[in-house]
C-alpha cells in the first residue's frame, strides 16, 4: 500500500474549506528555535523582548513540562500567542506525542484559539509517514472549521530508531512538512546507546592512533580523538530533507555552561547542512546566531566567485584558486544565506557588505 499521496493529489487540501498547501515553503530566517515553558508566567513576560532577539519562539508543551502542568502550559501558550505581535519572528509549539493523553487537546485547543498566528507545530516521536498523515488530516479539518487562511506547517522530531529508518518516507509524507530536528536524547534511548548526554559527543567515543611497532615503543602513548556520535544521523536527516525541499535542524545541546562545546556541535551541524538549532537557554541564542550565519570572510570570497562567473558557467581563478560550476553553486548557497540573514537582521548588512 502506498504511504504517500499520488502526484495529482499531493497539493490538494485534505478538508473542504482548508487552505491549499504551500507549493514552496515560506522563506524565513530560522537560525535558532528558542524554547519557552509557557506555564511559567515570569518567562512568558520576557517574550516581548525575546521577539526582537530570536528567529523563532517555541512554546514547549512536551518534555520538561510535568504532567500536572500540561494543561497550564497549553493555556499559557495560547495567552502567549494571543498577547504578542511576532512580526517576522516565527511562532511554533511542540505538542505532546500522538500516543499521549494531551495531544488531541493540544492541537484542537491551540488551533481553535490561535491557529491564525501559529506557523509550525513540532511533532515529537515521529516513527513514520503515518504519524504525519494523521496530524495533516486533523489540521486540515481544524483549519476549515476555524476558517484559518494560512496552512499550519508540521516539523517532525526525529528521535526514534524507527523514525531514522523511515526518514525519507517521513520527508515525503506531506506538503505540510516544514522540516526535521534531531532529538538526540530520546534517540539514544531508542537505540540502546549507553550515554546520558543531551546532544554533543561522548569522551569515550573516538578513534586511537596506530601502535608503533618495535620493542622500544612498547607502552608509548597513543593519541585518542573524540568522534561525533550524531554525524551519521545528522547527514542522513539532511539528505532526506534537502531531497524533498524541507529544512533540517540540529536539536538541543543540554550542557548550558559549556558554550564552547555547544558552538562546536552547532557548527558541525551547520557545516553538514543544518539551517539552525534549538536554544534551550538564553546563553545559546547568540551562539546559534553566530554559528548559523555565514562567516563574513566566506561571504566575501563567495561574492568574488559569483562576480567572476555571473552565469555559473565556465571556469575562473579567484585569489589563486580554481573555480568551476560546482564551486559557484557552493558560493551561491553562502551568499543566499547571507542575504536572508541581512533581511531578518539588518545590522548584518554592513558586516557582509550587502
Amino acid at each position: 500500500m502506498s504511504t504517500t499521496r499520488t502526484p495529482a493529489n499531493f497539493y490538494k487540501p485534505l478538508a473542504v474549506g482548508a487552505p491549499p498547501p504551500f507549493r514552496e515553503l515560506p522563506v524565513r530566517l530560522e537560525r535558532m528555535v528558542h524554547f519557552i515553558p509557557p506555564h511559567i508566567e515570569k518567562l512568558r513576560a520576557k517574550v516581548p523582548d525575546l521577539i526582537a532577539k530570536v528567529d523563532v519562539i517555541l512554546g514547549n508543551l512536551e518534555d520538561a513540562i510535568p504532567a500536572a502542568d500540561k494543561a497550564a502550559a497549553r493555556a499559557g501558550f495560547i495567552r502567549l500567542a494571543r498577547d504578542n505581535d511576532f512580526g517576522q519572528t516565527g511562532l511554533w509549539t511542540r505538542i505532546n506525542s500522538l500516543s499521549s493523553p494531551w495531544c488531541l487537546d493540544d492541537v484542537t485547543q491551540i488551533v481553535g484559539e490561535v491557529g491564525d498566528k501559529l506557523d509550525v507545530i513540532m511533532l515529537p516521536m515521529v516513527n513514520g509517514p503515518w504519524d504525519i498523515h494523521y496530524l495533516d488530516q486533523l489540521l486540515a479539518q481544524l483549519e476549515a472549521r476555524h476558517k484559518i487562511e494560512r496552512p499550519i506547517l508540521i516539523h517532525a522530531l526525529l528521535e526514534t530508531a524507527e523514525g531514522v529508518k523511515n526518514v525519507e518516507a517521513i520527508a515525503a509524507a506531506s506538503p505540510r512538512l516544514h522540516g526535521m530536528s534531531l532529538g538526540p536524547a530520546d534517540l539514544a534511548a531508542s537505540r540502546g546507546m549507553t550515554t546520558t548526554r543531551v546532544g554533543g559527543g561522548h569522551p569515550d567515543y573516538g578513534v586511537i592512533s596506530d601502535a608503533v611497532e618495535g620493542a622500544a615503543s612498547a607502552g608509548a602513548p597513543r593519541e585518542f580523538v573524540q568522534q561525533d556520535l550524531w554525524h551519521y544521523t545528522v547527514q542522513k536527516m539532511v539528505d532526506a530533507c534537502m531531497s524533498y525541499g524541507i529544512k533540517p535542524f540540529y536539536g538541543p545541546f543540554g550542557d548550558f555552561a559549556d558554550h564552547k562545546a555547544c558552538a562546536v556541535q552547532f557548527r558541525n551541524a551547520f557545516l553538514q547542512g543544518c539551517l539552525g538549532a534549538w536554544s534551550l537557554h538564553p546563553s545559546q541564542i547568540d551562539i546559534a546566531k553566530t554559528v548559523f550565519s555565514p562567516d563574513p570572510a566566506e561571504v566575501a570570497f563567495s561574492m568574488k566567485i559569483l562576480e567572476a562567473m555571473p552565469d555559473g558557467s565556465g571556469v575562473a581563478m579567484v585569489d589563486g584558486k580554481f573555480q568551476d560550476d560546482a564551486t559557484w553553486k557552493q558560493a551561491k548557497v553562502i551568499v543566499d544565506l547571507a542575504r536572508l540573514v541581512v533581511a531578518g537582521d539588518p545590522q548584518m548588512g554592513s558586516v557582509y557588505g550587502l
